[in-house]
């Protein structure tokens, strides 16, 4: 049954995608991983048409042997996802620059023009701290006036759009932080890609951030959370990847935050946006994404959100 968003309010200007995340992949290489000819193919069993390029070097970095992969295959490229840790300082500036260049010229030559910087975290793959949890009021400036700088580059060399995804464990999690880098940023050059899935997990209101920040709603990635599991990785105080391995992550309708009430706030925005389903599950048997992502491709195609292609 489809959604009803109210008020004439309608889906279409939502373009429906995935990633490479809901086929647990995290690295451009791990024999954990699901081979990428092979979620490339599963994309389009489980309907989709847009993809995400996931960890760069996943998926083939020269331009036209990729063109022909997705094209072949019917898919497009909505954008790509670098990590940075801008709060370093100059260097890691340069670096992030270089590294977004490289990726900004596979996105345009493909057609995107997002590219998803993620913040650098202070957890690693087995919970342990690696950098302060907290940042000195300089390191908070080199991440935001660095970030504002990294925007206007790929604005004026690609004319791509650099959106900002709040993360788990890192210096940009919870409301505050959310909220007071969208203050701190250029709204001209830095827009902010909603993570459902992060903000939930990290205690925030995605529907506030889309009420109080309506125009810095660039792209967004749709995940939910599993709240039973969110209260034990509070107890016991574990790390966002091992939350993701006790299955933090749920497919929906079954977590938070609800979707209709967030598809619905996203359908009265005056912007033509992206949905990414990336639902985390590093790592994972390899049998396990396709279900879930078709499952998933089928229930946000039953809210209005498309293209869905039809599946037997």
């Amino acid at each position: 049954m489809a959604m009803a968003t109210g008020e004439g309010k309608a889906l279409d200007r939502i373009r429906l995608g995935t990633a490479p995340d809901s086929w647990g992949v995290w690295f451009p290489e791990d024999e954990r991983q699901t081979p990428w000819h092979r979620f490339l193919d599963e994309v389009v069993e489980a309907g989709y048409e847009w993809i995400e390029l996931g960890p760069y070097g996943y998926l083939p970095t020269d331009a036209a042997p990729l063109r022909d992969e997705l094209g072949t295959r019917g898919l497009s490229l909505s954008g790509g996802t670098v990590f940075a840790g801008l709060h370093r300082g100059g260097e890691a500036l340069e670096q992030a620059i270089e590294d977004c260049r490289t990726e900004a010229r596979l996105l345009t030559a493909l057609g995107a023009r997002y590219l998803v910087l993620l913040p650098e975290g202070y957890t690693d793959l087995d919970g342990n701290i690696t950098q302060p949890v907290d940042l000195e009021p300089s390191q908070w400036n080199d991440l935001v006036n660095g970030m504002s700088q990294l925007g206007k580059v790929l604005a004026d060399e690609f004319d791509v759009s650099l959106v900002f995804h709040p993360h788990a464990d890192s210096h940009v999690d919870r409301q505050e932080p959310v909220e007071r880098f969208l203050q701190d940023t250029d709204p001209t050059t830095v827009s902010l890609c909603l993570d459902t899935g992060h903000i939930s997990y990290c205690g925030g209101d995605n529907l506030e951030l889309i009420r109080k920040y309506p125009e810095r709603i660039g792209y967004v990635h749709l995940k939910q959370v599993d709240p039973a599991i969110v209260r034990r990785v509070e107890e016991e105080k574990l790390c966002f990847a091992e939350a993701v391995r006790l299955g933090a992550m749920i497919e929906p309708p079954d977590g938070e935050p609800a979707m209709e009430p967030v598809l619905h706030a996203l359908s009265g925005l005056d912007a033509d946006l992206f949905a990414i389903v990336e639902q985390d599950l590093y790592p994972c048997e390899p049998d396990v994404p396709l279900p879930i992502a078709t499952r998933t491709g089928r229930y946000f195609g039953q809210c209005g959100l498309g293209p869905i292609r039809r599946t037997t």
